[in-house]
C-alpha cells in the first residue's frame, strides 16, 4: 500500500517543485551559458525500476561532451580537481543543485523523490543476484546511501544497501532519509568519490560500446 501512497506523494511534491525549478533554471541556466555557452541540461542513461533504461536529467556541470571517467570498480570518478567540471559546475555539484531537474523525471514516473541512486545503463550486466532487488523500486532524487554515506562507499556496498532499502521501504524510513539528506547536503559531507591525488592512469572511459578505454586513449581490459 505504501508504494501507491509514495507515488501520490511524489506527484504532489513534483507539482509543488515545478515553479521553484523554473526559477532556479533561469538563474542556473544563465550562469551555465555565461560560463561556457554550452547546453543547460545533461541527460544521462540510467537504470530505472524493473531495469528499464531512462534519461535522467541534470543541470550540466561538466564541459560539453565530456568523457565519462570511471574508477576501477566501475564507480564514477569525482574529485575536487576534476578538470572536466566547469566553474559553475563545481558550485552546483557541491550544493546538489545539479540534481534538481530530476523533479521532471519524478513527474514522468521514472523516479521517486526518495529511492536508490540510479546506476548508469552500462552497469546493468554487472549486477549480482543479491543486488538486483534495488531495481524493484523507482530510483530516487535522494536515498539511503546518498543521505547517510554519499560517496563514501564502494559500488558493491552501495548496491547492497540500496537493495536492503528496496526490501524495507517504509514511510518512517523515508522520513529519516529526508531529514538526513538536509544534514548531509548542508554540511557538504563526502562530496567527492576521489581525492585530488588519484592516479588517473587507473581510470577508464565508458564509451557505450562495451569496450572500456583508458583515459589516455589506449584500450584497457577490465
Amino acid at each position: 500500500m505504501y508504494r501507491y501512497i509514495k507515488r501520490l506523494i511524489d506527484i504532489i511534491i513534483g507539482i509543488i517543485a515545478l515553479p521553484f525549478l523554473a526559477i532556479v533554471t533561469i538563474f542556473v541556466g544563465l550562469a551555465i551559458k555565461i560560463d561556457d555557452g554550452g547546453p543547460v541540461f545533461y541527460k544521462s542513461k540510467r537504470i530505472g525500476k524493473n531495469s528499464v533504461i531512462f534519461g535522467m536529467l541534470k543541470y550540466r556541470s561538466m564541459i560539453a561532451n565530456a568523457p565519462n571517467w570511471n574508477n576501477p570498480d566501475g564507480s564514477t570518478y569525482n574529485a575536487a580537481d576534476d578538470d572536466r567540471v566547469t566553474k559553475v559546475g563545481k558550485f552546483i555539484r557541491k550544493t546538489s543543485i545539479d540534481e534538481l531537474p530530476q523533479f521532471i523525471n519524478i513527474l514522468l514516473g521514472q523516479m521517486s523523490f526518495i529511492g536508490p541512486r540510479a546506476s548508469g545503463a552500462s552497469a546493468l550486466s554487472t549486477y549480482l543476484p543479491d543486488e538486483v532487488a534495488k531495481m524493484n523500486v523507482r530510483p530516487g532524487l535522494t536515498g539511503y546511501t546518498q543521505a547517510y554515506f554519499r560517496n563514501d562507499l564502494s559500488v558493491r556496498e552501495k548496491r547492497l544497501k540500496d537493495a536492503w532499502y528496496a526490501e524495507h521501504m517504509s514511510f518512517g524510513l523515508d522520513l529519516k532519509i529526508l531529514f538526513k539528506t538536509f544534514s548531509t547536503v548542508f554540511n557538504r559531507e563526502n562530496v567527492y568519490t576521489n581525492s585530488n591525488d588519484t592516479n588517473k592512469s587507473q581510470l577508464w572511459i565508458d564509451n557505450g560500446s562495451g569496450r572500456p578505454e583508458e583515459v589516455n586513449g589506449e584500450n584497457k581490459d577490465k
